[in-house]
C-alpha cells in the first residue's frame, strides 16, 4: 500500500507490517514526533540474493550509503538510507564465511 508520504510494507507468511511516513506529514500521530528524523535506527531484512537486490537497487538510482560487502562471519550485506535517516540494511547469510 503506497498514498503520498506513506507506504505500508508488509508480507502475510512473516506476520509483520511495516510503515514509512515522509518526515512532517500532517496526519503523523504523536504530534510532538512531526518532524522529527531518525537518529541511530537501523532496520535489517534478510533476502535470498543480495547481489541481485543490490544491482536491482543501483538500476533504480537508490543512493547506496555503505556499498556490498562480506563481513568475516559470513554476513554479506549493504546500506541505504531512507529520506527520515532510517538505515536500511539487507543482508543474505553466505552458507560459507567469506564468499
Amino acid at each position: 500500500m503506497a498514498a503520498d508520504g506513506f507506504v505500508s510494507l508488509s508480507r502475510e507468511d512473516a506476520g509483520f507490517n511495516l510503515i514509512y511516513l515522509r518526515t512532517g506529514l500532517e496526519t503523523f500521530k504523536p504530534d510532538s514526533m512531526r518532524g522529527h528524523h531518525a537518529d541511530g535506527m537501523l532496520v535489517v531484512f534478510v533476502v535470498d540474493d543480495i547481489d541481485a537486490e543490490y544491482s536491482r537497487l543501483q538500476q533504480e538510482g537508490v543512493p547506496i550509503t555503505t556499498p556490498i560487502q562480506t563481513e568475516d562471519w559470513g554476513e554479506r550485506f549493504f546500506q541505504v538510507t531512507d529520506p527520515n535517516g532510517i538505515v536500511i540494511q539487507l543482508v543474505q547469510w553466505m552458507s560459507d564465511a567469506g564468499s
